[in-house]
């Protein structure tokens, strides 16, 4: 089973489905129509992921299943109900929508961006009050500290938290997600990508997520739909699939000659065993860490609630007063990144070692070049992995 697989059956999920029969839309005065007959199942609590060019009608598509995008011709059913039976207002409100730049009421504070949709569906003041904070801390964001701040005042990454918070601030069985994290860094954008599996995993949404980008199909994607003009649907299937056995040549294009690498997107670092260091709370005396560290080359410093700060060594500590601000700073891994982010971090580190943090910021062991090794090592001689036969529809 994959590791999308596990994530799926792991989670309590609240998602529900949806089904395309033959969804088309034509616009008026074009031969062509920009959505020609798509028609595809996405089961509930899953993660499907639309990738294309640009201009092949996945926004197009994603748009339909909460009609802000009327189909010309065809179905779109939500949890057994025909769509366009539904009043188009309710049915938004139902479904959350997440957008690139996060698309935030630039004149409202962050807990008013967040109260929209509960407000608009008639929520009162102090329900409103408790879910604005509650989905606050659910995307990792303080609320004494955001809850009054404006759009402006935020930076790129959290203001997709922010609009992460909103979309979700309902509990809408469903998220649409059109190409949230492409306006920011690439490091930023990988921390968001961890962060919306972390939700998943908690939450078992059913989410449609577009992008361009292929390596986040791969990542995030319980399914992939690779979809090529007027959104035909090139291949649909689980990413090792897709990876191990690309339809046509269109379809390997996307998934690159480093297609082999790509599978190591399929495993997060929590399923790999880790490895333990020496630890040392900042606050420890001096005599305490020189004890942690003992015959070893290092210790990592935790700040008092556990989250990793710095190595430090038997030289820093030499001429130190105190264990706090000695040493240099230690690189992080979240426990949902991939086993290829994973090697990046390895390759660039000296020691070849990487700090892995749980959902709560707080160390839960390490990870080397050896672990990674021996991890796809034992991939290699489990018969079938890997296999598109070994996905569960």
């Amino acid at each position: 089973m994959t590791d999308s697989a596990n994530r799926t059956a792991a989670a309590a999920v609240s998602g529900v489905g949806i089904v395309l029969d033959a969804v088309t839309k034509r616009y008026p005065g074009q031969q062509e129509p920009a959505v020609d007959a798509v028609s595809m199942t996405m089961p509930a609590g899953e993660i499907v992921v639309l990738v294309g060019p640009s201009g092949c009608g996945k926004t197009t598509t994603m748009r339909m299943i909460n009609r802000l995008i009327e189909p010309t011709s065809g179905t779109v059913t939500i949890d057994g109900r025909d769509a366009a039976e539904i009043d188009p207002d309710r049915l938004r409100r139902g479904i959350g929508y997440s957008i690139q730049q996060a698309g935030l009421f630039p004149h409202m504070t962050v807990a008013r961006n967040i109260a929209t949709v509960p407000g608009l569906i008639g929520w009162d003041r102090k329900r409103i009050a408790a879910r604005t904070d509650e989905m606050l801390e659910l995307v990792g964001l303080d609320p004494g500290t955001y809850r009054r701040r404006y759009p402006r005042q935020l930076s790129g990454g959290q203001q997709q938290r922010v609009g992460v918070a909103r979309a979700l601030a309902a509990d809408p069985p469903i998220l649409l997600m059109d190409e949230p994290f492409g306006a920011v860094d690439p490091i930023t954008r990988g921390l968001l990508q961890d962060e919306l599996l972390r939700l998943q995993a908690e939450l078992g949404k059913t989410i449609v997520f577009v992008t361009h980008d292929f390596n986040e199909a791969v990542k995030l994607g319980d399914r992939i739909a690779v979809l090529g003009d007027r959104s035909r649907i090139l291949q649909y299937d689980r990413p090792a699939a897709i990876l191990a056995d690309p339809a046509d040549e269109t379809v390997a294009g996307f998934a690159g000659s480093d297609a082999a690498l790509k599978q190591l997107t399929l495993t997060r670092i929590r399923e790999v065993t880790l490895g333990e260091c020496a630890t040392v709370t900042e606050d420890a005396p001096v005599a305490v860490a020189r004890t942690a560290i003992g015959d070893g080359a290092r210790a990592l410093v935790l700040d008092t609630a556990g989250r990793p700060l710095r190595w430090i060594t038997t030289a820093d500590l030499a001429h130190a007063d105190s264990v706090g601000g000695a040493g240099t700073a230690a690189e992080t891994l979240s426990a949902e990144s991939t086993l290829q982010e994973g090697l990046a971090a390895l390759l660039g580190d000296r020691n070849a070692t990487a700090v892995v943090t749980g959902p709560d910021g707080k160390y839960a062991g390490l990870v080397t070049i050896d672990t990674l090794v021996g991890h796809l090592a034992g991939l290699r001689t489990e018969p079938g992995t890997g296999t598109a036969t070994d996905v569960p529809a």
